[in-house]
């Protein structure tokens, strides 16, 4: 919240000697009368008001300000310009004792009659601006910065993206584009990162994906040092199914060492897997939550396995999988885990997993049983194989494959001579 120095205040003291002039409030910018103001004569405070106002200041600067407040609030001027004058420096006092609600009363009852001279009366209508929006009174705030522009005709970066953001926080994003777009060009030699961020927030907000990420892309290139912006940019284009694009920013972001949320390295792994690279995918997931940029939960480790799987590295696969599993003793993970194991021919090792997907009561009680009597059969453990595919056979989905297999499991069984 903008506050009054102690400078302002010698400023203010020896602008009691040649004060305001008295004009009309007008509407719309006019050069000829605003210069007209500029130039005309100015007023200056009756004697005795003048002399208890530079009391008051002389209070101020030894600190005093109560004192110096309750001596401006004593004064009974008479004068249209005295008490805008007095109600100017009341409302300033009170600004910086941070008492907004009555700083803002006191302002508006100085610019109201329209006395005071022309700085003074512009920076009292910013003011007010600045404490309006601090105090979240946005219409208000709008109305008098773009006050402020009728009055001086001037145009300021600062007070367009104050506009900006009073709409934002006022939910109109439509219109927070053009005021963001007026500081932006009144800004250019230095640009401000915050005036595009409000475009960026009103566009998807508007669900108008594309014009954020052109936006985005006009950071990158404004401020190619700023890790932020990059990483943002990289995100932005899965919003826009640009997946090779978000790659390749990603991925500089990435070997730039701009990377500081675990998201960062998520969506990275979305994008080699969105453009079918699971290794990559699995490989970025794997050595990030090695180095705890990614945390070790169970998501996230599932996550690892299922791009391992996509990438038909079957062992891997498994092994998260079945790390996954432990972390609730889920049996579908165990499912996966020993179903796996099985197409790696890894046979003893499935049927542990198997049987614990059963233990822990899986759902999925045909296909377990289904794929443990494939496991025992590959070990010619005849007998465990065809109590399990009989087992199959309860079950509606596996019935039709576990009939089938039954009579080749006890065919197998009857040339190796064993009886089931």
């Amino acid at each position: 919240m903008k506050q009054m120095s102690k400078a302002t205040a010698l400023a203010l003291m020896m602008s009691i000697a040649g004060g305001a002039l008295s004009t009309a409030a007008f509407a719309a910018p006019d050069p000829a009368k605003i210069e007209a103001r500029k130039s005309a004569k100015t007023k200056v405070m009756g004697e005795r008001v003048g002399k208890k106002v530079i009391k008051a200041f002389d209070l101020y600067n030894e600190d005093k300000v109560d004192e110096a407040i309750t001596l401006l609030l004593e004064i009974d001027a008479s004068d249209d310009f005295d008490k805008a004058t007095v109600n100017r420096y009341l409302g300033n006092l009170y600004a910086q004792k941070e008492e907004y609600k009555t700083a803002i009363k006191y302002i508006r009852q100085a610019v109201g009659p329209d006395v005071l001279n022309f700085k003074d009366h512009a920076d009292l209508l910013k003011l007010l601006g600045d404490l309006l929006i601090g105090t979240e009174q946005y219409e208000g705030a709008k109305k008098a910065y773009y006050d402020w522009m009728d009055f001086t005709g001037e145009q300021d970066p600062k007070v367009y993206g104050r506009i900006a953001q009073a709409n934002y926080e006022l939910k109109k994003f439509a219109d927070v584009i053009e005021p963001a777009d007026q500081a932006i060009a009144l800004n250019k030699e230095e640009p401000n990162k915050s005036y595009y961020m409000l475009k960026i927030g009103s566009y998807f907000e508007l669900k108008q994906y594309q014009n954020a990420v052109s936006v985005a892309e006009t950071l990158v290139k404004i401020f190619p040092e700023d890790k932020q912006v990059w990483t943002q940019l990289g995100s932005f284009y899965m919003q826009t199914e640009q997946y090779r694009k978000g790659q390749t920013v990603m991925e500089i972001a990435y070997d730039k060492g701009y990377f500081d949320k675990e998201n960062h390295y998520k969506i990275l792994g979305s994008y080699y897997s969105l453009n079918e690279i699971p290794f990559k995918a699995a490989s970025t997931f794997e050595t990030a939550i090695k180095n705890k940029h990614i945390e070790r939960t169970k998501q996230n480790v599932t996550a690892t396995a299922s791009y391992f799987h996509q990438a038909k590295n079957i062992d891997k696969a498994a092994k998260y999988y079945e790390e996954a599993a432990k972390f609730d003793d889920d049996p579908e993970m165990y499912r996966k885990a020993g179903s796996l194991l099985l197409q790696d021919l890894q046979y003893a090792a499935a049927v542990v997993r198997l049987n614990k997907a059963l233990e822990l009561g899986s759902k999925k009680k045909g296909t377990i049983y289904s794929d443990l009597a494939e496991a025992y059969l590959y070990q010619e453990k005849y007998k465990q194989a065809y109590r399990a595919i009989m087992k199959a056979q309860e079950d509606p989905k596996t019935r039709r494959f576990a009939r089938s297999w039954a009579a080749f499991i006890k065919e197998k069984a009857q040339r190796k001579g064993i009886s089931l």
